[in-house]
């Protein structure tokens, strides 16, 4: 039945404040316009809702039915605009965001620390995952941004913004300390033993390609799920590690890894953020969003 929600807002007040003479002045109307609303909506429900007695009106029993479920939803329309506005007040509401092991730690923890210092009652919840995977959540609509790295297809529906470069290099540990200080051809790494993350990832997928258009294919003896994985392995000597150069900065501080020189450097590469132009962020994501673009 197509009845005005209007007439339901009347009946509300009536009933909530007891009177039509109270409801006309919460409403701000006059109180015929109430009476008259009355009378439509028992008209198009073919009931009748109140009674008059000498204390003023009552429900009937149809009207006592239709109430508690007239006020279930009134008051749920009431609470949504009461957590919309806390919302835009930011004082409740959510941040989804995918992000990969490296842009999580080398990027977005820093934004998230501020965020979360500024804004503490919103919720942040982080899917991590490889690039490909973070922006397949995007385009399912699971997260309100991905934190993404190069290379990566960009669709038309995405807005992509570069926001911080990063470097591919190449780390070995005391074993192969002959190598210190040399420069290194392409051909010689490929003939070595190898540690690089697995093939889903971007980072892998670049150093393949950027391998191939240089006439190099490599053949890593492993290949591990995460960067720091690598680095581990190669403190070890199971190999020269191939990571993004952040993952490796302490240990080449502190002496336990150095980096080979390569004689041509790889070109660097980078960190971005990605939104979907077709899913609208929310004010608590655009704040977060606005911290970093």
């Amino acid at each position: 039945m197509n009845v005005n929600l209007e007439l339901y807002k009347t009946f509300y007040y009536i009933t909530e404040y007891g009177s039509i003479t109270a409801a006309a002045e919460k409403m701000c109307v006059s109180q015929p316009a109430v009476s008259q609303s009355v009378k439509q909506l028992e008209q198009c429900l073919g009931v009748k809702l109140f009674v008059r007695n000498p204390k003023g009106i009552i429900l009937t029993q149809e009207g006592k039915l239709l109430f508690e479920y007239v006020k279930r939803a009134y008051e749920c329309i009431k609470a949504g605009e009461k957590e919309l506005f806390k919302m835009m007040d930011l004082e409740a509401g959510e941040v989804r965001i995918g992000a990969s092991d490296m842009t999580l730690k080398f990027y977005l923890l820093p934004y998230l620390e501020k965020f979360h210092e500024l804004y503490p009652k919103i919720k942040v919840t982080v899917t991590n995952g490889p690039t490909p995977e973070t922006l397949r959540y995007l385009e399912a609509g699971k997260i309100d941004f991905g934190i993404v790295s190069t290379p990566f297809t960009v669709k038309q529906e995405y807005d992509v913004y570069s926001v911080k470069d990063i470097e591919d290099i190449f780390v070995a540990g005391s074993e192969w300390l002959d190598y210190k200080g040399k420069n290194i051809s392409y051909k010689d790494i490929s003939n070595m033993p190898l540690i690089c993350l697995e093939k889903n990832t971007s980072t892998r997928r670049y150093i393949d390609e950027y391998m191939k258009a240089n006439q190099i294919v490599l053949e890593p003896e492993f290949e591990l799920a995460t960067s720091d994985m690598i680095v581990q392995f190669a403190r070890r000597n199971l190999g020269i590690g191939c990571v993004v150069s952040e993952f490796a900065e302490y240990y080449i501080e502190n002496g336990e890894l150095f980096k080979i020189n390569l004689s041509e450097k790889i070109p660097k590469r980078h960190i971005c953020v990605v939104t979907d132009k077709r899913m609208p962020v929310s004010v608590t994501g655009r704040k977060l969003l606005n911290m970093m673009v």
